[in-house]
């Protein structure tokens, strides 16, 4: 399954790449070859000639799956609809554009200190409208003729492996479901091997029983067997391992381990040492510096906006010095992030100065009485908050994350919510998935756990991206902002 996925994958790269480069040739034969698109929009400084514009095909054929790998559009995912995947390919292709752009700039600004290290690359902005254009209309239409290839060539049962499952419990209709789901792997589940007496689960015929194992293979030419058994069947297990040592077919099993598994189950390798990994997430390696990139990146670009061209930081640190009552501009909070580790957390000071002197940590509630005036104001809008962009630069925290919690609350949650520490798997942010769907303030924790695991186990800069809009649309003035 593995080696198919990968080839699957190749292939997904290599039409990708393909259909950018075709996408940047349209668009430069558009732009200045076109006759009825030249008449809508002139040419002004002469036609280029096609040498210099293939210049970028490279960077192109480089830079495209880079980016569309980062959006989760190499992934084999289940549940994957058309629509999800055409606005990961638009958010791929402005992102990759925008990194193209910049790099050209950077080339003709480095050029123009160095003439003689390159050639001045300056590019028609028309032409690369064009091109985002074009790219996501053959991106789409490129991975959609190559499934219906593949669905035309299996249908005619080229390529084709049959697959059976040996197991009709949880385990075995999951593994069921799965193959059914991942038809472009290029299996044919023909059916079940059961211990009792079922005929037909899921629409397929329960074939035989697991002692009938070798003449089920035979008859129906299986190429692929999945044991998926409880653990309580082992032995089970090895009978039919053992009758069908002398066939030429794939067994694969599927550890009993669902039960275990908090978040999605890998396997690792240690020295030839199969090890099953139950609570891997997405957030490693790659990923892990993709993801610390964007946080540097536009955690800068929020510092300076609401530093210089909307003064919002001197406003609200000067309406805070003289609304806020006595105290310092600046609150800092110990928290608790990655792994358990606790940080100082900076926020604008909402509260008045050592509110929780005598009672010590106190859940936030509707008309606390600890506010200030300013304080109300700032907590209904988010804006006490924004220093917390000075953590996620300097890689306390992350932009989109489980929202951080204190640690006396930690102790308190995690002894009575199943699963409460996983949300430290990775680092806590200022915004994220529960948040923008309502899960913020004295709200359930049990719903905002679930909320949190489901972004750590689906995590994408896609994601990402969508909860910072969401964040926009809906962050502002909540209804448990408080």
């Amino acid at each position: 399954m593995k080696h198919k996925a990968h080839r699957l994958i190749v292939i997904l790269v290599l039409v990708d790449i393909l259909a950018t480069n075709l996408a940047w040739i349209a668009a430069y034969l558009l732009r200045f070859h076109s006759k009825p698109f030249m008449s809508l929009v002139p040419v002004t400084k002469g036609t280029p000639p096609f040498t210099h514009y293939a210049l970028l095909l490279p960077l192109l054929a480089f830079l495209w799956p880079i980016v569309l790998y980062f959006h989760g559009l190499y992934q084999i995912k289940r549940g994957r609809s058309r629509i999800d995947e055409f606005i990961a390919i638009l958010f791929s292709v402005l992102i990759s554009a925008g990194l193209c752009v910049g790099f050209t700039l950077y080339v003709r600004v480095y050029h123009r200190y160095q003439p003689s290290v390159s050639p001045q690359w300056e590019f028609s902005q028309v032409v690369f409208l064009i091109f985002i254009v074009l790219d996501v209309v053959a991106l789409v239409l490129g991975r959609a003729a190559l499934r219906r290839y593949l669905h035309r060539k299996w249908a005619a049962g080229e390529g084709v492996e049959r697959a059976l499952v040996a197991g009709t419990g949880e385990l075995g209709q999951n593994v069921a479901r799965t193959l059914i789901a991942h038809r472009e792997l290029g299996y044919r589940l023909v059916g079940f091997l059961d211990g009792g007496d079922a005929k037909e689960l899921l629409g397929l015929p329960v074939l035989g029983r697991l002692a009938d194992v070798r003449e089920v293979v035979q008859r129906h030419a299986v190429g692929q067997l999945y044991v998926a058994l409880p653990i309580d069947e082992h032995g089970a297990m090895l009978t039919i391992i053992k009758d069908l040592r002398n066939e030429c077919i794939d067994i694969k099993v599927v550890p009993d381990l669902l039960q275990y598994a908090s978040m999605k189950a890998t396997l690792e390798d240690l020295d030839g040492i199969p090890i099953i990994s139950l609570n891997d997430i997405p957030l490693r390696g790659w990923n892990s510096m993709a993801k610390r990139l964007f946080d540097i990146i536009l955690s800068i670009v929020f510092l300076l906006f609401f530093t210089l061209p909307v003064p919002l930081f001197p406003l609200i640190a000067l309406l805070i010095k003289i609304k806020g009552g006595k105290g310092p501009i600046f609150f800092r909070q110990e928290r608790m992030s990655l792994d358990g580790k606790t940080f100082q957390i900076f926020k604008f000071r909402s509260m008045h100065h050592d509110a929780e002197k005598d009672t010590g940590p106190v859940w936030a509630a509707d008309e606390d009485p600890r506010r200030t005036c300013v304080g109300v104001w700032l907590r209904r809008h988010n804006l006490d908050e924004l220093p917390q962009l000075i953590n996620v630069l300097l890689g306390d925290m992350s932009l989109i994350g489980p929202r951080p919690e204190r640690p006396p609350f930690v102790r308190r949650f995690k002894e009575r919510i199943p699963q409460y520490m996983l949300r430290h798997r990775v680092k806590s942010g200022m915004t994220g998935w529960a948040q923008v769907n309502g899960w913020r303030g004295n709200t359930s924790v049990e719903k905002r756990i679930e909320f949190d695991l489901y972004y750590i186990e689906n995590w994408s800069l896609l994601l990402d991206f969508k909860i910072l809009l969401l964040t926009a649309l809906r962050g502002f003035g909540q209804r448990h902002a408080y």
